[in-house]
C-alpha cells in the first residue's frame, strides 16, 4: 500500500512533464504558423487535447506560455556566455564579450521578437519581472565593470539594454530595420567602452 502511495506522485510529475512538453510543443508550432497574435488559448488546448483550464492553471495566460517557450531558448544563449567559445563565452576581453553579447541578444531578439514582445508587454514593467532581463543586466554590467570600472556600470547597463527592448524594436523596425538598430547600439556601446562620453557621470558621482 505505502509503495503504490509513493509511487503515485511520481507517475504524476512524469506526466505532468509529458504535457508541459506537448503544450509547448503545439504552442510553438502554432505560433511559427499563423503567429503569435493570431492564436487563442482555446486553439492551443484543442491541439494539445487538454482543457484550457489546465493550460490557465499552468501558464496563467498566453504570455504566461510565450515565457515558457522563451525560457529554454533563453537557456542556450546562458549558456554559450557560461561555457561556450570566445568571444560571445570567455577567454576573450570583457569589451569584446560585451560587444558579442549584444550582437547575439540582438538576433536572439528577431528571431523571437512576437515572442518577446508579447512576454514584455504583458502588463506594466513586465520585461523587467520575467525571462532573462536580469540575467541579461547582471552580464552587461559585470563585463562594463571590468572594462570600465570608473563609470556607473548599473545604470549604463539598464540603458545599453534599454535599445534592445521588444517594444521599441517592433515599434521601429519598419524605419530602423535590425541591422541598423543593431549596428547603432554596438557604436554606443564602443563609445562607452573606449573612452568616457562628456556629461556621464562615472559611479559615485
Amino acid at each position: 500500500m505505502s509503495e503504490e502511495v509513493a509511487a503515485k506522485p511520481r507517475k504524476e510529475r512524469s506526466d505532468a512533464v509529458r504535457n508541459r512538453a506537448k503544450i509547448l510543443e503545439v504552442t510553438a508550432r502554432l505560433f511559427a504558423e499563423r503567429g503569435v497574435d493570431q492564436v487563442s488559448m482555446d486553439q492551443i488546448a484543442t491541439e494539445a487535447g487538454v482543457g484550457k483550464g489546465t493550460l490557465f492553471r499552468r501558464f496563467g495566460d498566453k504570455a504566461g506560455l510565450g515565457v515558457a517557450l522563451l525560457d529554454s531558448r533563453e537557456q542556450e544563449l546562458q549558456q554559450a556566455l557560461v561555457s561556450g567559445p570566445p568571444p560571445l563565452g570567455p577567454g576573450a576581453p570583457a569589451g569584446e564579450r560585451l560587444l558579442a553579447f549584444l550582437a547575439a541578444y540582438a538576433e536572439f531578439l528577431d528571431a523571437n521578437l512576437a515572442l518577446v514582445h508579447m512576454s514584455e508587454t504583458a502588463s506594466p514593467g513586465a520585461r523587467y519581472r520575467v525571462g532573462g532581463y536580469s540575467r541579461w543586466h547582471q552580464h552587461v554590467r559585470t563585463l562594463l565593470g571590468q572594462a570600465r570600472a570608473d563609470l556607473d556600470t548599473d545604470c549604463l547597463a539598464h540603458l545599453m539594454l534599454a535599445g534592445l527592448a521588444a517594444d521599441l524594436r517592433r515599434a521601429t523596425q519598419a524605419d530602423l530595420p535590425p541591422a541598423r538598430n543593431t549596428a547603432a547600439i554596438l557604436a554606443m556601446a564602443r563609445l562607452v567602452l573606449t573612452g568616457r562620453p562628456h556629461g556621464l557621470p562615472a559611479s559615485g558621482d
